[in-house]
């Protein structure tokens, strides 16, 4: 890792602290753990300022950041040291505006996302709480359009089976 200068650095600061709670708002919604999330987090920011130098040439450092994040938890569950998973069952532990208009309704929906296998919970975060097109999450994710249409049909219908979209506007959207 090279050393940055005192302007490199302080515009990586500046990045971190624009780009800190999205990025670790997608965390969260990825890992479902808050502490899971910060580790994530800071993994990925450790990458990114690696590669900081190289940031006048990325389309948005902040989709590059996302991306660093999205494959991190991807590639996390195999490896040894994060074979612990410590849960805390808490509300109001979340930063953000509350996505699911109550807390009840939102942990319900944290419990059913949790029970989504991995590559079908990354398409779920990216396509409906990041806003992503089909293509922008097929890209970030390195597959084929027709695979993030698939997964996300499979993950809608686990989670309509789970009962966790009742009463959300817009359950029935396509996956466009």
């Amino acid at each position: 890792m090279r050393q940055g200068s005192s302007a490199h650095d302080a515009e990586f600061a500046g990045f971190v602290a624009a780009s800190h709670g999205s990025l670790l708002r997608t965390a969260r919604l990825l890992t479902g753990d808050p502490h899971t999330a910060e580790d994530l987090v800071q993994a990925a920011l450790i990458r990114v300022y690696t590669r900081w130098g190289r940031a006048a040439v990325w389309e948005s450092p902040q989709a590059y950041a996302r991306k660093v994040v999205v494959n991190l938890y991807a590639t996390w569950r195999r490896r040894r040291w994060h074979a612990e998973v410590v849960r805390a069952e808490t509300e109001g532990s979340t930063s953000g505006h509350d996505m699911a208009g109550s807390a009840e309704a939102r942990l319900e929906l944290e419990r059913a996302l949790a029970e989504l296998p991995r590559a079908q919970r990354a398409v779920v975060v990216l396509r409906f709480y990041e806003d992503l097109s089909v293509d922008q999450t097929a890209e970030l994710l390195g597959c084929s359009p027709g695979t993030v249409k698939s997964r996300t049909n499979r993950a809608l219908e686990r989670l309509r089976a789970a009962g966790a979209l009742s009463g959300y506007a817009g359950t029935e959207r396509s996956t466009r």
